[in-house]
């Protein structure tokens, strides 16, 4: 995965500040922190990626939020999801 460009974005990207959870299949989640989402995607911090699947559940509990979705790029420790 590499590291994309905002003109790439299909919609546009509003700030937050939430916690969430990237639950995975078959058990298992890490916490992130949830910097941006758009109606297509959001971008998330976790303290460490290494071993992160492909794709996931982002779950953000305040909002009742839950939404399928994969990476699409990533950069340290940040990564840029695609909901499904």
């Amino acid at each position: 995965m590499s590291d994309t460009s905002d003109d790439k974005r299909i919609a546009p990207r509003h700030r937050v500040l939430k916690q969430g959870r990237l639950a995975f299949d078959g058990g298992g989640a890490v916490d992130c922190m949830v910097r941006n989402m758009s109606d297509t995607g959001a971008r998330v911090e976790v303290v460490n990626p290494v071993g992160l699947p492909e794709a996931f559940t982002l779950v953000i509990p305040a909002d009742k939020f839950t939404r399928r979705c994969h990476a699409v790029w990533s950069h340290d420790k940040r990564i840029g999801v695609a909901f499904d």
